[in-house]
């Protein structure tokens, strides 16, 4: 059930044939879109009303549109980026907004250029690797599970389709089967 729901969610924040993959690791942060009620309010900050008010407001499309939620809910700067070690939507590396970006927690105007300057990535694996020239490795881990690198449907390798979570053999052979995707809705 829950990877039916992240895949369909995956799916509706889609406005362009492109789809999510190549995410870091999210290692105990939770997709404030997939996350229960539960989850939620074990996130520091997070009172009860916000978590309801989190809860009608999904889904989150954008990290910004997260930080609105949150603001609105009542939660300053500095909470909001404390909350952001635990809840997070990830963010597309080759089209996320300055601001975007500098809502991850720790990254200032320095990271910032470097996240910019190596568009467009074409894999997940040229952002660690950049990303590694200024950071140490447990700190290039810690980004790339802020972000992403989207693949084309219709050009996409083998490997690169299974990258997105919860995708198999038997999603591989669905995706394949119809291509070329000529839009959204036919996917």
């Amino acid at each position: 059930m829950i990877r039916a729901t992240m895949f369909a969610l995956v799916l509706t924040g889609l406005l362009t044939v492109s789809l999510q993959a190549q995410v870091g690791r999210t290692e105990g942060m939770l997709d404030p879109n997939l996350a229960t009620e539960a989850e939620l309010a074990a996130v520091p900050g997070l009172s009860a009303v916000v978590v309801k008010d989190l809860m009608a407001k999904r889904p989150f499309l954008s990290a910004t549109a997260l930080d609105a939620a949150l603001a609105a809910g009542g939660l300053s700067k500095e909470q909001r980026a404390e909350a952001y070690r635990k809840i997070w939507v990830h963010l597309n590396l080759n089209s996320a907004s300055k601001e975007e970006i500098l809502l991850v927690p720790g990254v200032g105007n320095r990271m910032l250029h470097e996240f910019e300057e190596y568009r467009p990535y074409k894999a997940l694996a040229v952002f660690q690797r950049e990303m590694g020239k200024y950071v140490d490795a447990a700190e290039v881990s810690r980004l790339s599970g802020y972000v992403f690198v989207p693949i084309d449907p219709n050009t996409a390798t083998d490997e690169e389709i299974r990258t997105i979570p919860g995708v198999g053999n038997r999603m591989l052979r669905e995706f394949k089967e119809y291509r070329p995707y000529r839009s959204m809705e036919q996917f």
